[in-house]
């Protein structure tokens, strides 16, 4: 059998593996979509040869939250707070879009992720409005060829639309017939995943039936958690019921009391920060002090791309940003000065590396160079002034990197990017599609909903009763 060998040579080894480290310059030797080798020199070697002198090879990123449905409505919400999301994506916009419009949402987003480096998502799929709708969303990522946990949502499509499903029992079962249909192996790139309706919009016994539905299949689970101040968290009651555990990943948390985080931490929950969200939409701090006091390791995510950019370089730069100067506001309110950073440019870098790798369950297979490792890798660089000179490789990731400095991406191998052209891919024909799916499902949108948003006055606060009666049945 012939071993498929491709050789990543000469460029800046930022491997976020500490027992090989950084290497000014290093090869790297991929094997049938492995790493098998990483040093400063490996010699001759029978192998496609990618040349990265000059450039930066590092893993490729992940994001660990994303809703990527929404990529045809980018930047749709740039002037919406939290409550406006809500009623007009979630309430209005989703049960608008065709199964054929959430397709294209998740491979055109795939897409985008890959185009910036960002090799793996956790795809929190909350517009499986019918079957074919979950069965698209798959689809969709599997077209583009990115690595991706599928988290599926029982979220219904809204109470201003027919609903397809009658109860909660025939959202568990297609969730298990998606499962059995798409995921009857988690050696590919796409594993499966469970994005649990928010606590306290359904019975805290449906959400007990949505653990239990994603525990039997190993699934990793996915949740919004205290980003709502007027709103308790269910936090205590998850871990009253015991469904608490570390095979969930937490998202957002900037509500959350001391005690819920003793909780989290306890079960060895993951937490996902979503930077440039929480931060817009004025949600609260990110939560990078709570996650360090209570020894959490933070992961990123670029969230709705309905707001923000699939780049998540960008998400790296605000959080590390906005960590120290969260770190050193009191200092400068006592009109002292600090006299250091207090987190390093590849610290930052794990939180959508290494850390995120173990959050979403793999980190066995990405997150770092190493051999044995599946070989999702980024090499960054090229001609553009950014990127000249590299005195930092870290620094130059995290603070001159953007999506045309990703000139070479691999996943388990396989260039999906190359030299800066995406691979594979008709870009000019997905974008047009993806302008058509836009104008035709706002066009549903306005047809229903006179003004979008369609937020009302008091806003969370008329489904606050509902919240707390349903987190006591």
């Amino acid at each position: 059998m012939t071993v498929q060998r491709t050789l990543v040579r000469g460029g800046h080894v930022l491997s976020m593996d500490p027992a090989i480290g950084e290497l000014p310059s290093g090869d790297v030797l991929v094997e049938d979509g492995v790493i098998t080798a990483v040093a400063p020199d490996l010699g001759e070697v029978d192998a496609e040869l990618i040349d990265a002198t000059g450039h930066i090879i590092a893993p490729g990123l992940i994001d660990t939250h994303r809703h990527t449905w929404q990529t045809q409505l980018r930047a749709l919400c740039a002037d919406w707070v939290l409550a406006d999301y809500f009623y007009g994506i979630r309430l209005a916009v989703s049960p608008a879009y065709t199964a054929a419009d959430v397709h294209l949402g998740n491979l055109l987003g795939a897409v985008d992720a890959l185009e910036s480096g960002v090799t793996t998502i956790l795809d929190f799929s909350h517009c499986n409005n019918t079957p074919d709708h979950g069965d698209a969303a798959v689809t969709g990522l599997r077209d583009a060829g990115i690595r991706a946990v599928f988290g599926y949502g029982f979220f219904d499509s809204s109470p201003m639309a027919p609903q397809h499903f009658p109860d909660h029992g025939a959202r568990l079962a297609d969730f298990a017939r998606i499962a059995e249909t798409h995921f009857s192996s988690d050696s590919g790139l796409l594993t499966l995943g469970v994005a649990l309706n928010e606590m306290g919009l359904v019975p805290l016994s449906a959400t007990a039936a949505e653990v239990r539905a994603a525990r039997e299949r190993q699934a990793l689970i996915v949740a919004h958690t205290g980003c709502v101040w007027s709103m308790p968290s269910g936090i205590r009651e998850l871990d009253a019921a015991g469904l608490l555990g570390p095979d969930q990943v937490h998202v957002h948390c900037n509500t959350l009391s001391d005690e819920e985080w003793q909780l989290l931490a306890r079960a060895g929950a993951k937490v996902s920060i979503s930077v440039e969200t929480e931060l817009n939409m004025g949600m609260g701090r990110p939560v990078f002090a709570a996650c360090e006091r209570h020894g959490l390791a933070p992961t990123l995510s670029c969230d709705i791309i309905s707001l923000n950019s699939g780049d998540l370089f960008s998400q790296l730069r605000q959080g590390l940003g906005f960590k120290r100067w969260a770190d050193t506001e009191a200092d400068n309110l006592a009109g002292r000065d600090p006299e250091r950073v207090t987190t390093t440019a590849v610290e930052a870098l794990r939180w959508a590396t290494v850390n995120a790798a173990e959050a979403i369950g793999l980190g066995h297979r990405i997150g770092s160079l190493t051999p044995g490792k599946q070989a999702d890798l980024i090499v960054v660089g090229g001609p553009g002034t950014s990127q000249h000179p590299h005195v930092d490789a870290a620094g130059t990731l995290l603070f001159q990197t953007s999506t045309s400095d990703v000139r070479t991406v691999l996943v388990a191998g396989r260039a999906v990017k190359r030299d800066g052209v995406m691979t594979g891919v008709d870009l000019p024909r997905l974008l047009a599609d993806a302008d058509v799916s836009a104008d035709q499902v706002l066009a549903r949108v306005r047809a229903a909903v006179p003004v979008l948003p369609p937020t009302p006055p008091g806003s969370f606060d008329a489904v606050l009763a509902l919240v707390a009666a349903n987190l006591a049945a």
